[in-house]
């Protein structure tokens, strides 16, 4: 029993927390990840490591998903909701306050950390060099570590090399703004937004892609330090991105990692429909996240402008949002055409440099008039 306690207590002291984020909660997760680190409580990345399961949002896990994640978490375990971002301060005080009840033993077993809620089964085929290898169907997401909110990818390995990909998503609640695009969206229905509001969500949209990117990477301080600026930004704050971007842009270990992976150059980039910082990078995983670092600094340079956002202003972080097919739609679909041939653990980086924003897809993208 003594153990047990001293357990509990560690838990609620400073509990290990594995953040899930439903689709449609990108607010939530950032108001959750911002009062995390102010408290300190780390963030781990796979059900065996959390004392402490966090949904973010309020949606209905009807493919069980989440249960699958919760039934890893080994005790003492408590797991809470946040609803909304007013939430997130008090629902993590009922989660460490959960902890200091005797630990619920664990369910039975579940598919690994992926969340995924079917377990891969191996087959034979050839591989790209004639060989009988086995052949693993590996579905990726969506309660992935440092993994676009709702993304599943469905793969087939063939040792550690992906020979196909298709993607699927968790749908997002429908009828509201993606939370990255909202200015925009806004501002194409004629309401008032400055030059201030969407540079600022310019910029963290580019700062938390950077984010996953460098996690994904293993440069675990950038990660940190890209997402120190995002809230910073997203709070009013006079951050400076100028350092961050130096310090990224220059590593010559980050070039040496992902130089040469997921090359769409514009011209395909083009025919399958992607409009934004894919497009203009013309080239692979690292010129994009270039690309993403140059617009960190150009919306910068914005902030603090309160002059109206023009009806004519529909480039959004990932694209163009005066189409039917909204921009993270054609992302997905580069994707299926980039993975093949990838290794695994390139596959991830791949991902991680489109960064498809799946709530995109709830919505139809309005349209400009007149």
């Amino acid at each position: 029993m003594g153990l047990r306690a001293a357990l509990r207590r560690a838990a609620v002291a400073r509990p290990g927390v594995l953040l899930v984020a439903l689709p449609g909660a990108t607010a939530v997760r950032l108001a959750a990840e911002a009062e995390l680190r102010r408290r300190g409580w780390p963030q781990v990345t796979a059900p065996a490591a959390a004392n402490l399961l966090v949904v973010a949002g309020d949606g209905a896990d009807e493919d069980g998903w989440v249960e699958a994640v919760w039934r890893q978490v080994p005790a003492p375990r408590a797991r809470v909701g946040l609803p909304a971002p007013s939430s997130v301060a008090a629902r993590l005080d009922a989660g460490a306050a959960l902890l200091t009840r005797p630990p619920t033993p664990p369910g039975p077993y579940a598919p690994d950390a992926t969340g995924a809620v079917e377990r891969p089964m191996a087959d034979r085929a050839d591989d790209r060099d004639g060989l009988r290898l086995d052949l693993l169907h590996l579905p990726l997401g969506p309660a992935l570590a440092d993994w676009p909110s709702g993304l599943v990818l469905h793969t087939e390995l063939q040792g550690d090399v992906v020979q196909r990909a298709e993607v699927g998503h968790v749908p997002a609640p429908e009828g509201t703004d993606p939370y990255w695009n909202e200015p925009w969206l806004r501002a194409l229905r004629g309401e008032a937004v400055t030059r201030d509001e969407a540079a600022r969500r310019r910029c963290a949209a580019h700062l938390d892609s950077l984010g996953r990117f460098l996690a994904v990477s293993g440069w675990p301080a950038a990660a940190a330090d890209a997402r120190r600026l995002r809230d910073g930004v997203l709070a009013g704050g006079a951050a400076d991105p100028g350092p961050f971007v130096r310090r990224v842009s220059r590593s010559r270990t980050l070039r040496w990692l992902t130089a040469g992976l997921g090359p769409l150059p514009s011209s395909r980039a083009h025919e399958l429909g992607v409009t934004g910082p894919a497009l203009v990078a013309d080239g692979d995983a690292l010129d994009r996240v270039h690309v993403w670092l140059d617009d960190v600094v150009r919306s910068a340079a914005d902030f603090g402008d309160p002059g109206p956002l023009p009806r004519t202003d529909v480039l959004g972080p990932r694209g163009r949002l005066d189409r039917a097919q909204p921009p993270s739609a054609a992302l997905l679909a580069a994707l299926e055409r980039l993975l093949p041939g990838a290794e695994f653990a390139a596959a991830r980086l791949i991902v991680a440099s489109l960064d498809p924003d799946v709530d995109e897809l709830a919505r139809a993208s309005d349209v400009a008039r007149g």
